[in-house]
């Protein structure tokens, strides 16, 4: 394996796209509604924007590695570790992961350098703000994330979905407009299913080590019902779009992609639920999360071909 495969699994890169869909969405808005692009804004800002995400992967992962909370759940017959496995397995040192993981901020921050001196205070403002929100999800003293108050799903609609949608259009424009809190919620709101899904495979030993999650605190059967919640959210908030005009009205074709999960989620009874199907469930929805990002990122160009 060479070192590109190897960082690649390490910083668990799969994930990355769904920040990469909201940084289209906010650059093909600010193009539709204002007929404003440029491409190297787009390329520093899509840069910047993947690897601030990938650091707080890697982040989460040392934290989770140093709590014990990977430990606990490589070695558990309960539950399904959701690392990436470079530190619970050895195959990367904890100094050589730390060091990738501070090198991803670094470039996310030299990025946010160059895009404040061509655009102004929107990127220190959201980039900020993001920035608190990655690094202190499961860093002490806040560790917010293992708070189990609702703020780790709260910040995720915000990192996931209002603030690469705002600043992606606001670096192309140098204004922000109201209909970026519609535009961001699909995405936001399915990358938070997403994340919070990925709790059920390891909740036991979250529990045993303290990370204090929604699904510790209201065990399996009341959280299943919030991820249901979720997703009707998510869809409800891509029909909230169609009839607001922030995308077209044809985009609400989008909602066939949700069918599977749908069914995925009807199919898991009680007596059906169990790490297999939770992991089957996961899968399922980030692969929904990036079809229906695809799909309004699609909708937003043949809006724009279309005059509409």
């Amino acid at each position: 394996m060479n070192k590109w495969q190897e960082f690649r699994q390490a910083s668990r890169m799969h994930f990355v796209p769904l920040m990469a869909i909201c940084v289209i969405q906010g650059t093909l808005a600010a193009w539709v509604w204002n007929e404003q692009f440029s491409l190297w804004i787009a390329l520093v800002t899509m840069i910047g924007s993947c690897t601030a995400h990938i650091f707080s992967m890697m982040i989460n992962d040392l934290w989770d590695y140093r709590s014990g909370a990977d430990q606990a759940a490589y070695e558990s017959d309960e539950a399904i570790s959701t690392d990436s496995g470079y530190l619970t397995s050895g195959k990367w040192d904890e100094r050589t992961f730390e060091l990738v993981t501070w090198a991803m901020l670094g470039i996310a921050l030299a990025c946010a350098v160059v895009l404040y001196f061509v655009s102004g205070w929107g990127v220190l403002l959201l980039g900020g703000l993001g920035c608190f929100l990655a690094l202190f999800y499961v860093v002490p003293p806040i560790r917010y994330g293992y708070a189990g108050k609702g703020t780790s799903e709260f910040a995720h609609v915000l990192s996931f979905g209002v603030f690469p949608v705002m600043g992606s259009y606001y670096l192309q424009t140098g204004h922000f407009d109201i209909r970026l809190w519609l535009l961001s919620l699909p995405m936001g709101l399915l990358t938070t299913l997403t994340f919070f899904n990925h709790h059920f495979l390891h909740w036991k030993t979250d529990r045993q080590v303290g990370k204090r999650t929604l699904v510790v605190l209201w065990g399996e059967s009341k959280s299943f019902r919030f991820s249901v919640f979720l997703l009707i959210l998510a869809l409800l908030s891509i029909a909230l779009c169609a009839v607001a005009r922030v995308i077209p009205v044809f985009a609400v074709i989008v909602l066939l992609a949700a069918l599977p999960l749908c069914r995925m989620y009807t199919k898991m009874k009680p007596s059906h639920r169990n790490l297999q199907t939770h992991q089957q469930l996961l899968w399922l929805s980030l692969r929904t999360s990036l079809q229906f990002g695809a799909l309004i990122i699609v909708a937003q160009l043949v809006s724009r071909w279309i005059g509409t």
